[in-house]
């Protein structure tokens, strides 16, 4: 008759057969397994922000759904922003300057960062493998003088710094809403997305910004929130963009869309 082993003896009957097994699929023993689990690691990402509140600072729904977006990706994280007076300060309930008040760019980021946030000198090339800049008011206020300049307009010294960094180390940018005018004015013959080029009757309210984006010398890609693919990459340049709140549309689309746009990153990476 034959004999039955208990499950834990018949394991230890076939210990020999496994061991021989795992030194022919790993010649380092099974700490090798070990060293190729720890070297599989997340990628590392520095997110830009520019203050807190659509008027004068980050879009504070694109920043949550950039983080979002970034947590679900497995990536690690670390906020920055730039250490300067706001352009202004907007009182978001009558969408007006409030001519007696003045806020910090850094400081006002730290709201949205529950206070994890970093000077924006002192982020490196060296300690992430992507940046992304979310939009609002902010990037063309306090990261750029788009808002008053339009084609004409200067870039904060560390956003340059930052965005040229990492486009010399071959490392991923991700910009939505009105932030890709920074890679337009930076990083010659770009290509970037901020949606349509023509307002569609109120849909695409800031569709004159495509123009200006042409006038600075980067290439606009017409995309859409809603559908398929929403964002564009530009692979030469490892630049992808979303057109986010450049469109009125539902809230779901543009997390949706900034979705892309992180996934895309993430995968440029190589992580």
């Amino acid at each position: 008759s034959r004999l039955l082993l208990p499950p834990s003896a018949m394991l230890a009957s076939r210990a020999p057969a496994l061991c021989t097994a795992l030194r022919r699929a790993a010649p380092g023993g099974l700490a090798s397994f070990h060293s190729s689990s720890r070297r599989c690691r997340a990628a590392r990402v520095a997110v830009v922000l520019s203050g807190c509140g659509v008027y004068d600072g980050t879009e504070i729904h694109e920043a949550s759904a950039v983080l979002v977006h970034l947590s679900r990706g497995g990536a690690e994280v670390q906020m920055y922003a730039p250490d300067v007076p706001q352009m202004h300060v907007i009182d978001h309930s009558k969408g007006q300057p409030a001519e007696a008040e003045s806020r910090n760019v850094l400081v006002e980021s730290a709201r949205i960062a529950r206070g994890k946030i970093t000077s924006l000198a002192k982020l490196t090339t060296a300690d992430h493998d992507a940046v992304i800049f979310p939009g609002g008011f902010g990037a063309a206020k306090n990261l750029s003088t788009f808002a008053v300049d339009g084609k004409d307009c200067k870039v904060n010294r560390e956003v340059e710094r930052v965005l040229k960094d990492f486009h010399k180390a071959g490392k991923p940018i991700g910009l939505c809403c009105i932030s890709p005018v920074l890679a337009a004015k930076v990083l010659s013959g770009a290509e970037v997305t901020v949606g349509h080029e023509e307002e569609e009757g109120g849909k695409w309210p800031y569709a004159g910004t495509a123009g200006a984006i042409k006038e600075l010398g980067a290439k606009h890609c017409v995309k859409e929130v809603t559908i398929s693919f929403p964002a564009h990459v530009d692979t030469k340049n490892k630049v992808v963009t979303t057109p986010a709140f450049m469109c009125e549309t539902a809230l779901h689309h543009i997390f949706d869309g900034i979705g892309a746009m992180v996934k895309n990153v993430l995968k440029l990476t190589g992580k």
